[in-house]
């Protein structure tokens, strides 16, 4: 079997499938969630406990030069080698709330999954041997 055989194979198997098929929706999901995230929850937390950026939380590791203003920005423009923890720890903070909301739209939808009652079984159909002994009855009741 050739490697385009076994490729192609590969490349239609369900499973292969089903992945890209998640990883698409997953990519358009990401910028749903992100936009929740950004747009509607940050805002309140903003409001509530104050902007959580961290970003002007860093180390410098090297004396930049001369007239060079000390923000985060302007250090890596001057190709000053920084530790950016703050940016980090901003990450970190985003997605501790992002998993968080997924969590609990994970948690409502396997509720609302639970919540629809399953499907009506269909009635058993009768053995063959209870039918032929009902005819018999039936036959002898004449």
């Amino acid at each position: 079997m050739g490697m385009v055989q076994e490729f192609k194979e590969f490349a239609v198997k369900g499973n292969v499938m089903d992945l890209a098929v998640g990883v698409i929706i997953g990519g358009a999901f990401g910028k749903i969630v992100e936009s929740v995230v950004g747009d509607l929850v940050m805002p309140v937390i903003g409001a509530v406990i104050g902007k959580l950026d961290f970003s002007s939380l860093f180390v410098v590791l090297r004396p930049p030069p001369a007239g060079t203003a000390m923000t985060l920005d302007a250090l890596k423009k001057a190709g000053v080698p920084v530790l950016a923890y703050g940016n980090f720890i901003t990450v970190a903070v985003n997605f501790a709330i992002l998993a968080f909301i997924i969590f609990i739209m994970v948690k409502q939808i396997n509720r609302l999954k639970k919540s629809t009652p399953p499907p009506l079984a269909a009635p058993a159909a009768t053995a063959e041997d209870v039918l032929l002994l009902r005819e018999i009855r039936d036959s002898l009741k004449k």
